[in-house]
């Protein structure tokens, strides 16, 4: 299968700063567009202009000195909100604005009580004077899944007709599925007839958990640009996780033949800057940048990997730029971890010794979950204490007894508590 070449659109800095306690100052706002530039994304959406003087002052800054990737800013169908954009991207080398307004009928009536006419000639206005100031113009139909599909063709056509260069078409609320987005896209793509003169984009919400699984089915259904963010950050339950996107076409190229320039690398790095930055830390086992991510607790996986890290591991974490630090000591942990353990802090153990230990830290992780270094050593020095003293006349071992050995018997491959 050849390769297709998928565009990745950061939405950090607008649609992740967005999320509650999320928001950064301009000067951080512009340290993280670097790190998102050494990323290599395709796109950078910079802010919301019409938000804040301070977002359209941060909009205009990276315009002017990140100059690789296309800046983005967005903007409602408002002449306001136009003029605003297009005055924080005019620094940029390749400066993008991003219109959106609502097209499913929710939306019309609830929110902007507008007519589905009126909605198509605002969307229509918007493109044009919008393209009077940029050639590169992308129109989103927020909450485009709920959307009349009738309508909203009407609405992608003619945006298209008036200059957009993109199509988004937003899961707005996490609402669809992998099947409807696929189904989705590649209606839209059928039946708008200058379909194959523009970009069509997906841009997911994880309500329901599924974001990237959305953004991937939409790619399987023709969308070249995915818009994500670092960390999955953004509106309630977020977006869709640039990080977990990337490295699923890395993974798995023998089912998702697409190409991007990210690169995988800067991962890790991009994802501890947004988290120092926010001061919001991702779940401990979220994928690929949690803390658990690459790491084993369980004897019998640990086994495996000082064997061959393939049998529990399916990437790498130096390829997303990670510490491997994999092997973490507590009550399921095997004697072969524990022993490598010991010789990576210069503690050489084996044999009886090391069955002493292994007990003693065990002891340790039933009352603490988990076993430090600090822990290991001070058990290595005790059990080599309570060895020189056991050669004095007299003294009897504890550990030397049938019920130690039976206790052990589990470990002696190194397996431990659980697959």
């Amino acid at each position: 299968m050849s390769e297709h070449r998928v565009r990745i659109f950061d939405t950090t800095l607008r649609d992740g700063e967005q999320a509650p306690g999320f928001s950064l100052r301009t000067a951080e706002k512009l340290q993280l567009a670097r790190q998102l530039d050494a990323l290599g994304v395709d796109i950078i959406e910079a802010g919301f202009p019409i938000a804040s003087p301070a977002d359209a002052e941060a909009v205009r800054r990276i315009a002017t000195e990140i100059r690789r990737p296309v800046i983005a800013c967005l903007a409602r169908c408002h002449r306001a909100d136009l003029e605003k954009a297009a005055w924080s991207i005019a620094p940029a080398a390749r400066g993008r604005i991003h219109t959106f307004i609502a097209t499913s009928d929710l939306h019309l009536q609830a929110k902007l009580h507008m007519s589905r006419e009126q909605c198509l000639e605002a969307a229509v206005d918007a493109v044009r004077f919008a393209r009077q100031h940029t050639d590169d113009v992308q129109f989103s139909a927020e909450d485009a899944t709920r959307s009349d599909i009738e309508f909203l063709c009407r609405v992608v056509d003619a945006v298209i007709k008036a200059g957009a260069t993109t199509i988004n078409l937003p899961d707005t609320v996490g609402f669809s599925t992998p099947d409807d987005t696929l189904a989705f896209f590649t209606q839209i793509r059928e039946r708008v007839p200058d379909a194959d003169r523009v970009i069509f984009s997906t841009h997911c919400h994880d309500d329901l958990g599924l974001a990237v699984a959305n953004s991937i089915a939409a790619v399987q259904g023709g969308a070249r640009q995915v818009e994500c963010t670092v960390n999955g950050i953004g509106e309630r339950a977020g977006n869709a996780a640039l990080e977990e996107i990337v490295m699923a076409f890395h993974v798995r190229r023998d089912r998702y033949p697409y190409a991007v320039g990210v690169a995988h690398t800067q991962i890790y790095p991009s994802s501890e800057m947004v988290t120092r930055l926010t001061g919001q830390g991702v779940q401990v086992n979220k994928a690929i940048v949690g803390r658990n991510a690459f790491a084993h607790e369980a004897g019998i996986h640990q086994d495996g990997i000082l064997k061959d890290r393939r049998t529990y591991e399916i990437m790498k974490a130096e390829d997303v730029g990670a510490p491997w630090n994999p092997l973490v000591l507590g009550k399921h942990s095997g004697r072969h971890a524990v022993q490598k353990r010991c010789k990576e802090l210069g503690l050489e153990v084996e044999g009886a010794e090391l069955v002493e230990i292994y007990r003693a830290l065990m002891d340790i992780a039933d009352d603490r979950k988990v076993i430090s270094d600090n822990d290991i050593v001070a058990v290595v020095s005790g059990v080599r204490g309570a060895t020189a003293h056991a050669a004095a006349p007299g003294h009897v071992d504890p550990f030397d007894t049938p019920s130690a050995a039976g206790h052990h018997a589990l470990h002696e491959s190194g397996y431990g508590h659980g697959v």
